[in-house]
């Protein structure tokens, strides 16, 4: 009877257990840069419960301003990381077996800055200037447009910090419109006290921020990373729609990681990173990569390169979701 008992008991507890809901897949999500709005529609894909609504698990992680997201992929640490389309390449150059599975930015949105008191008009003012660049996976372009030009500069490696700019250690530097160039702005000076030199006007309008994973990933993991892209995009549809409650959402987040946050620049950002998402050239097409966009910066980076590794863009782009659904 005891044995009969136990039986009985075993065969109920397994019947508990087939019930229970099995956990989501998880999926590490790396994105390139420190927490602030260019992030904001994972975050709120998270926190809205976007992603667990899609059958994952996410965790999102940083690097730090001396690490490239570039080795959390190849490591393992991470499932999908985000980069720009030219970093990616250069890893591609480099011999990194990374694809692009989603393409979020449409645009560039990397520039110099100068103040007018350095007398930088043209690029061609540019040469012999000091030009502090990132070190950290976002050079490529301005070494492209400066060697283009054939302007010589002093290239400053800075990290991503305007206070050597501030102080005047350096004639001009790198920015992001949505980012570094409004933190000059918020820390006194004036838009009339500087010149601004936008990649995109000078024909290096390459699209930046987009998703990354290796092929294995893609095939093994293909279910879930679709519906990571799908929720993510839903995550930044209600950034676009919900600014004030996203804007709350990205600076706790900073000040959780101690990162020191404002609310009029994080709004700032998340109002240019969107605009930096617009398709007018292709609308209802977000997350595609446009073969010419990707053969632009191609030949931009292949000439600055040496290439240990030949690819094409069927190659490149391997998207989780078409272009038409």
């Amino acid at each position: 009877m005891k044995n009969i008992n136990r039986l009985l008991i075993c065969i109920y507890l397994m019947m508990i257990v087939s019930t229970l809901p099995a956990e989501n897949p998880k999926l590490v999500f790396g994105a390139q840069w420190l927490p602030q709005a260019q992030f904001a529609g994972y975050y709120v894909a998270q926190d809205q419960g976007f992603y667990e609504e899609a059958g994952i698990d996410v965790e999102i992680i940083h690097p730090s301003t001396t690490v490239n997201t570039l080795d959390y992929l190849t490591s393992g640490r991470a499932d999908v990381i985000s980069l720009f389309l030219t970093s990616a390449l250069n890893a591609r150059f480099d011999g990194h077996q990374l694809i692009n599975i989603a393409q979020l930015s449409q645009h560039s949105a990397i520039m110099f800055v100068s103040k007018k008191e350095c007398g930088i008009e043209s690029i061609e003012d540019f040469e012999g200037k000091r030009v502090g660049v990132w070190m950290s996976g976002f050079q490529e372009i301005p070494y492209a447009v400066m060697a283009d030009n054939n302007v010589n500069v002093e290239w400053v490696p800075i990290l991503s910090s305007v206070n050597l700019f501030l102080v005047g250690g350096l004639d001009a530097m790198t920015v992001m419109w949505y980012n570094e160039y409004k933190r000059i702005y918020l820390s006194g000076v004036n838009h009339e006290e500087l010149n601004t030199f936008f990649m995109a006007d000078y024909d290096y309008d390459v699209p930046e921020d987009g998703l990354y994973v290796l092929p294995e990933t893609r095939k093994e993991k293909e279910k879930e990373l679709k519906a990571f892209t799908e929720a993510t995009l839903k995550g930044w549809a209600f950034a676009s729609e919900n600014r004030d409650y996203t804007i709350d959402l990205v600076v706790g987040i900073m000040r959780k990681a101690n990162i020191p946050a404002s609310f009029a620049h994080q709004r700032w950002m998340l109002d240019k990173i969107l605009e930096q998402h617009g398709t007018e050239e292709h609308p209802g097409d977000q997350l595609h990569l446009h073969k010419e966009y990707f053969e632009k910066a191609f030949s931009i980076m292949e000439r600055y390169n040496s290439l240990s590794s030949r690819f094409n863009y069927e190659e490149f782009f391997v998207p989780v979701i078409k272009a038409t659904e």
